[in-house]
């Protein structure tokens, strides 16, 4: 690792980096570059002449071309090389992730086996399992499910219902319940089920094989959009699971659930980047083709506007992705160095960053959407047309806001996990905020003489941040305040009340 800066997950709001310190796409060498243009390719051949059948649906369509990547070798750029995979980086998997993510439905489904459907397999499950399942999800051989919703239990997944039972002789958990919006349910052959053991109060986590007796799957949910990614319930009706199944430690898979969802919107905000600059391109090609007065609309002002936005937003998202993806790298590599195997490395490196994955994934996917929106809008007419793929861009785009947590939760996840890691001692937030407090004066400095533009972005950009931490510090004692004077309320009331029961 070189001597970089890495700031803690939500430091950058008291503290900066240089800009040298700071990843960004042009340092890609040349395997990275070579790898994201094999995505490329295999997206021109295999997935875009397709995609109006993939999205018919065709469940078998899409599991036979994922098996296609899989013999490629795409599916296994973030698994270790002793399973099968080519262990890259993490910024590699990034640039993967954001390439893959301009195909459509084929995307989803992609993402969800390699992300979500493998990766609790490959850093929670002992080696066993790794040579069982990895290697075979790596090569595409197997293709994986992850299943934690239920209809009772979305952004609360803790409150699921599903249940497991040690079975008398030891051997088996009796697995029994239901759930839903299960991403490659119909052609999985592995499922990540999470349930609670006996009247356990978190999760715990199973591999579970689609052709385990029991296992029943619903016929696939009509959506509005990725018609090609199977989606569909799953119930579990005294399925016998193999005691060895059970995914690292009994009442682990919260821990589990929560680390691979950071992960998952990590990399969901690459995979909006991918799909904003397809429908960048679109508008561009549209723009430079289509004339109205006998002149290219491209020449219009509005229209420039509109690329221009286009192009400034999801310049910012792209800046973000990958500065942070290689602060996770740097941080993996820390993580190594005191000690933890490379597993453990990798996904606690990951999950720290618990506060710009949250950022990421609402940023990019409302960037997402401004984007599309505005490339149908540049179509004009024709944008509305499923003639062209901006109208199935604009449909699969919707779903990103709720995908990986909705933007609501993930919203609340920003604030709550950056005070919870200050109040850890990772980073002086509410030192900074009361002094920022004391002295308004601070923050509300004008333009100054002889000021730069790009002293003035950054004079901007500062007093921003420093307003945020203003907002924390009042939201937290004003909430500090309320749940004092709750509790004084209801410690009278208990009291008056056992006075009563006296009398």
């Amino acid at each position: 690792m070189d001597n970089r800066k890495v700031l803690k997950s939500g430091e950058f709001l008291v503290d900066e980096v240089d800009s040298n310190d700071i990843f960004i796409p042009e340092q890609f060498d040349e395997e990275q570059k070579m790898i994201s243009q094999t995505i490329q390719d295999f997206l021109e051949t295999e997935v875009y002449p397709n995609i109006d059948q993939i999205d018919s649906p065709d469940i078998n369509l899409m599991k036979s071309t994922l098996k296609k990547a899989g013999e490629l070798g795409l599916m296994g750029i973030s698994i270790p090389e002793e399973y099968g995979g080519f262990g890259q980086s993490f910024v590699t998997q990034m640039l993967a992730a954001e390439t893959i993510g301009a195909g459509h439905s084929f995307s989803v489904a992609f993402m969800a086996h390699t992300g979500i459907g493998t990766l609790p397999i490959m850093y929670y499950g002992n080696e066993d399992q790794r040579q069982r399942y990895v290697t075979r999800l790596a090569s595409g051989e197997l293709i994986g499910a992850y299943c934690l919703t239920e209809p009772g239990a979305g952004s609360d997944a803790n409150s699921g219902k599903t249940t497991a039972t040690l079975s008398e002789d030891g051997k088996h958990y009796i697995l029994n319940g239901q759930k839903m919006w299960i991403t490659n349910a119909n052609f999985a052959d592995t499922q990540v089920v999470f349930a609670k053991i006996d009247k356990d109060r978190v999760l715990s986590a199973f591999i579970v094989e689609k052709n385990f007796p029991g296992v029943v799957i619903n016929p696939d949910e009509h959506k509005m959009g990725i018609k090609g990614s199977s989606t569909a319930q799953i119930f579990y009706n005294d399925v016998k699971v193999p005691a060895e199944n059970l995914i690292g430690n009994r009442g682990e898979g919260f821990r589990i659930a929560l680390s691979i969802l950071h992960m998952g919107r990590i990399k969901l905000g690459a995979n909006v980047l991918g799909a904003a600059k397809k429908s960048i391109n679109d508008s561009v090609k549209y723009a430079n083709e289509r004339k109205q007065f006998n002149v290219l609309i491209s020449t219009f002002g509005s229209i420039k506007y509109k690329l221009a936005e286009q192009v400034i937003k999801t310049f910012a998202l792209e800046s973000a992705i990958y500065r942070l993806s290689k602060d996770i790298d740097d941080q993996i590599e820390l993580n190594k160095a005191s000690g933890l195997d490379k597993g453990k490395a990798s996904v606690e490196g990951i999950s720290h960053y618990a506060v710009e994955a949250a950022i990421l994934k609402v940023y990019g996917s409302e960037v997402l959407d401004y984007v599309i929106d505005e490339a149908v809008q540049i179509h004009g007419g024709m944008g509305y047309s499923a003639e062209m793929a901006v109208e199935r861009g604009y449909r699969d785009s919707r779903i990103n806001r709720i995908f990986e947590g909705t933007n609501e939760i993930n919203r609340l996840l920003v604030v709550d996990t950056a005070m919870k890691r200050a109040m850890k001692g990772d980073f002086d937030l509410f030192g900074l905020a009361n002094s920022l407090a004391a002295n308004l004066s601070a923050i509300t400095d004008g333009k100054k003489q002889d000021e730069t533009y790009f002293e003035e972005k950054y004079r901007i950009i500062k007093n921003f941040k420093n307003l945020i931490l203003i907002v924390i510090q009042g939201c937290f004692f004003k909430l500090l305040k309320y749940s004092f004077s709750s509790l004084f309320h209801l410690n009278s009331e208990c009291q008056f009340g056992s006075s009563i029961s006296k009398s």
